[in-house]
């Protein structure tokens, strides 16, 4: 039988939506392994964005790396200090230019290692948010993340019309970005509102806030794929593409939550 993207898109969304469930149930040792899984997955993609084939092998390596130990140590508390990992591979980064340059000065990139200390700051610096939550904020950014992509997608492809920015995003329309909106006030009020313990108010602000980080973080990475003419970041999910794909948006709303909460202590 041949499944269209639709069909895998939903069928993928009905396998990881137990698991996901799982993972924030059973705690903090499976939480870190598989958020700095997600880390390690999410950065190669990153990486293969600007460097295709073989090419910078063992720098995306080296990034990919860094960045899981980096979430492995925010998760599980190997040092008082996670930072340091990342303070650690920004000197391996410039000390592997520096041998670089040293040996063959007109090939050495600069840009390459500003792309590799990018990358860590992009995804793992984020992700390690997540080990400050309680579980009920993690659902809460979650379903906010999903419900921000559910809602734009459905609405965008039932409705469609004018393009919002089709330069670096072809097929987003405003109708989707209506619907995605309309769904994550739905989302995070629900949630806030049920347990939480700010007015109401807070809540259809805080929905407000993260739809629209969201929808940025989904832009950013669209135009650095357009930027690279690459259609999907990876292919391990079908239906969906990469992982950094699902995660654009998450990337830039865990943040925003993170800030609004610790002005207003909602939660």
């Amino acid at each position: 039988m041949n499944l269209t993207s639709h069909h895998k898109r939903i069928l993928t969304a009905i396998i990881l939506l137990p698991l996901l469930a799982g993972v924030i149930y059973m705690g903090d040792l499976v939480q870190t392994v598989i958020i700095s899984l997600l880390g390690f997955l999410g950065l190669w993609e990153f990486y293969n964005l600007f460097w295709t084939g073989k090419g910078r092998f063992f720098l995306r390596l080296t990034g990919s790396l860094g960045g899981s130990l980096f979430l492995l140590d925010s998760g599980l508390g190997w040092t008082d200090n996670p930072v340091l990992f990342l303070v650690l591979f920004f000197w391996i980064t410039w000390l592997l230019f520096l041998a670089e340059y040293s040996q063959k000065k007109g090939q050495a990139e600069f840009r390459d290692y500003l792309i590799l200390i990018g990358g860590l700051s992009y995804l793992p610096l984020v992700l390690s948010l997540l080990f400050n939550l309680s579980e009920i904020e993690i659902i809460l950014v979650l379903a906010a993340t999903f419900a921000s992509d559910i809602g734009a997608y459905y609405t965008g492809a039932w409705w469609g019309g004018k393009k919002i920015w089709p330069v670096v995003s072809p097929k987003k329309t405003w109708a989707g970005s209506v619907g995605g909106l309309v769904l994550c006030l739905i989302v995070t009020f629900a949630i806030g509102w049920t347990f939480g313990h700010a007015s109401w108010l807070h809540y259809l602000i805080l929905g407000l806030f993260l739809n629209v980080a969201a929808q940025l973080g989904d832009f950013f990475q669209s135009s650095l794929k357009r930027w690279n003419n690459v259609k999907d970041s990876g292919h391990i999910l079908p239906g969906h593409g990469g992982i950094l794909d699902r995660i654009d948006s998450l990337l830039l709303l865990l943040p925003v939550y993170v800030l609004y909460n610790s002005i207003f202590k909602i939660f």
